[in-house]
């Protein structure tokens, strides 16, 4: 690891970490052994390879992970990739708990790079879902149909702003409140605002 590849962003967030320090810096260690350019993204350690992100180290409450950005094309032949949540389809992590785990796995944890290297430098994509894919709740299909505006509206929003509101209104388990959510947000919409705008 040569003093060069460092970055000072890295640095200035590594000294501020009371958790998981010791792990990010073996983290650290491993992945610029693998020779990726180190960065600041998203408020994390990030590694690109040619300004594109291969892998990002971050933690949690309950662990600290290795976050590979187009995971879901890694053959995880290890069965360690982690998918966070059901709506996330690229990116998959592997997690940790402890600096021994972590030194335990390296050579594992270097092959995971070097694929994912390897993807990148392949051009490899992830087939993302399209929008139509998702089950639009009831509570907003009937408003769209309902309000002609509001469709046209609905439809001229990016997909990603458009998939922030189908699973902010899916939700509830209520349609109660899927139905409150969805009048407290059509003028938003009407407006041509996603859900954080």
């Amino acid at each position: 690891m040569t003093e060069s590849a460092m970055n000072a962003k890295v640095d200035a967030f590594l000294s501020k970490s009371k958790k998981w320090k010791e792990e990010y810096e073996k983290l650290r260690a491993i992945v610029l052994d693998c020779e990726l350019t180190e960065d600041f993204k998203w408020m994390h350690p990030c590694y690109t390879l040619d300004n594109k992100n291969i892998v990002l180290i971050h933690g949690f409450k309950e662990y600290c992970a290795l976050l590979f950005h187009k995971g879901a094309l890694l053959r995880d032949t290890h069965g360690m990739l982690i998918q966070q949540t059901e709506n996330v389809q690229a990116a998959r992590q592997i997690r940790f708990t402890s600096v021994q785990q972590i030194v335990e796995m390296e050579t594992i944890l270097k092959a995971y790079i070097f694929e994912a290297i390897e993807v990148e430098k392949a051009g490899l994509e992830v087939a993302f879902k399209k929008n139509s894919e998702y089950a639009i709740p009831e509570e907003l299909q009937n408003k769209l149909d309902e309000i002609p505006a509001l469709k046209t509206a609905f439809e001229a929003l990016t997909p990603g702003r458009q998939r922030a509101y189908i699973f902010y209104f899916s939700e509830p388990k209520q349609s109660k409140t899927r139905q409150s959510r969805v009048e407290k947000y059509m003028q938003q919409i009407l407006n041509g605002k996603g859900l954080k705008d």
